[in-house]
C-alpha cells in the first residue's frame, strides 16, 4: 500500500518537479543559476499578482513572518494583531518577542471576524504601525476577509496592512496589488508545491519607505540586503538551490495554466470533500472554510488521536491533527498541492474505514459517493 499525504504542509509534488530537481547541483553564482533565479522571481510576481518584487528566502515561512516584524518595525511600535488560530498567534508571538506593543483582537478558532469589528479596533489604535493577518489559518481551517479587512485599516489609518499569504496564494483568490495589501508572505511547502525551505515575501512602496527606517535587529533576514543582491540576479546568502530549480518548474506549470484554474480546482476539491464527511455524519470545523484545507470535527465518541493513528499507520494516509487546543478534537485534510478529484476519492475511502474501525456507525461508502457527486456537478 503507497502512502498517501493529505496535510496541508508539505503537500503533494507533482512528479516532474521532482524529477526536475534531481539534476546536478549548480553553483548559486554561476551565470546560470542567476538566469534560474531571475526566472523564478519574475513568475512569482504573477503568483503573487503583484508589479513589485518578490523576495525569496532560505527559510520556512515563519522565518518570512520574523523578517516582516524585524525589517519594518522598529522598537516600542504598537501593532495589532488578529489571532483566530494558533497561525495568528505566531504574529504575536513574534512582535512580542522583539519587545513591540501587541494589541491583539482574539477571534474564537473555527471563527473569522467581520471587517467592521477590525474597524472598532484600528479606530481605537490609530497610533498603530501595523495590522498582522492570516488570511488562510491551517490551524482550523478558517478564511478571513482580508480584502475587507484591508480596505477598513487603510481607511481608518496609516498602518501596514501585513498578511500570512502561506496557505492561501496560490489557493485562494488573492490579489496583492488590487487589494492594496502592504506585505505579503509565503512558503514553498503550499500552493507552490515543493518541498519546505524556501519563504517569499512582497513588498509595497509604503511598506519600502518603513524599511529603511526599521531599528529593530536583523542580519541573516535583512530584506535590505535581499532586495540589493536580487537585482544582481542573486541572493546575499546561500539559497536553496535544488528547491529554486523545482520552483522555476513547478511556477511555469501553475501560470501555464492560470491561477484562477488553480482557485477554482481547489474549491472543487473542498467542496467535493466536505460533501463527503457530512454524508458519514461528521461536521465541519471552520465558520467560514478555506479552500486551502477542510477541518472536520472527531465525534465526541471517538479517540481523535487513535483516528488520525489508523488513517496513517494502517491505511497509509496522512492527515493532519488538531493543534493546541483542538488537538484529538479535529483532523485537516488538505487540498492544495498536486490533488485532484480521484485523491479526494481516495481519501474518503481511507476515512470511511478508519471510522469504522473505530466503530463509528454510519452506511458505508456513502461519503466516497457524496464526494462523486459533489464534484461533478459542482457548477452545474
Amino acid at each position: 500500500m503507497r502512502p498517501r499525504l493529505f496535510t496541508p504542509g508539505p503537500t503533494q509534488i507533482p512528479e516532474r518537479v521532482i524529477a526536475e530537481m534531481s539534476q546536478p547541483l549548480q553553483h548559486h553564482r554561476s551565470p546560470e543559476f542567476k538566469q534560474i533565479f531571475a526566472e523564478v522571481s519574475e513568475n512569482l510576481k504573477q503568483f503573487f499578482r503583484t508589479a513589485g518584487e518578490v523576495l525569496t528566502l532560505t527559510t520556512s515561512g515563519s522565518g518570512a513572518m520574523e523578517s516582516a516584524v524585524v525589517n519594518l518595525l522598529s522598537k516600542g511600535d504598537k501593532v495589532i494583531s488578529i489571532e483566530g488560530g494558533k497561525f495568528g498567534e505566531r504574529w504575536g508571538e513574534i512582535c512580542r518577542a522583539y519587545g513591540l506593543q501587541v494589541v491583539d483582537i482574539q477571534v474564537p478558532w473555527g471563527d473569522s471576524i467581520p471587517a467592521e469589528e477590525v474597524r472598532t479596533t484600528v479606530r481605537q489604535h490609530s497610533d498603530a504601525t501595523a495590522v498582522f493577518m492570516t488570511h488562510s489559518e491551517t490551524s482550523t481551517g478558517v478564511a478571513f476577509d482580508v480584502k475587507g479587512i484591508s480596505e477598513v485599516v487603510h481607511a481608518e489609518s496609516d498602518a501596514l496592512l501585513i498578511v500570512d499569504g502561506i496557505t492561501s496564494i496560490g489557493v485562494l483568490p488573492f490579489e496583492k496589488d488590487q487589494w492594496h495589501i502592504d506585505v505579503a508572505v509565503s512558503g514553498s511547502q503550499k500552493g507552490v508545491m515543493i518541498p519546505p525551505g524556501l519563504a517569499f515575501i512582497a513588498l509595497n512602496d509604503r511598506a519600502w519607505d518603513r524599511a529603511q527606517n526599521s531599528d529593530l535587529p536583523k542580519y541573516y533576514l535583512s530584506l535590505l540586503k535581499a532586495r540589493k543582491a536580487l537585482a544582481q540576479q542573486s541572493t546575499p546568502f546561500t539559497p536553496a538551490t535544488t528547491l529554486l530549480i523545482g520552483l522555476r518548474l513547478s511556477l511555469e506549470m501553475i501560470l501555464a495554466d492560470g491561477l484562477p484554474s488553480f482557485w477554482e480546482k481547489y474549491a472543487r476539491l473542498a467542496h467535493a470533500t466536505r460533501e463527503g464527511a457530512k454524508a458519514v455524519g461528521l461536521e465541519l470545523f471552520a465558520s467560514t472554510p478555506s479552500n486551502a484545507l477542510t477541518a472536520i470535527k472527531v465525534p465526541d465518541e471517538l479517540d481523535g488521536h487513535k483516528f488520525v493513528q489508523t488513517l496513517r499507520e494502517k491505511y497509509r494516509v496522512t492527515v493532519a491533527g488538531g493543534q493546541s487546543q483542538l488537538k484529538g478534537k479535529i483532523f485537516r485534510v488538505a487540498h492544495m498541492g498536486y490533488y485532484d478529484h480521484l485523491d479526494m476519492v481516495s481519501f474518503a475511502s481511507a476515512m470511511e474505514m478508519a471510522l469504522q474501525d473505530l466503530g463509528w456507525r454510519f452506511e458505508l461508502g456513502k461519503g466516497v459517493a457524496a464526494v462523486q457527486i459533489a464534484y461533478a456537478t459542482a457548477g452545474k
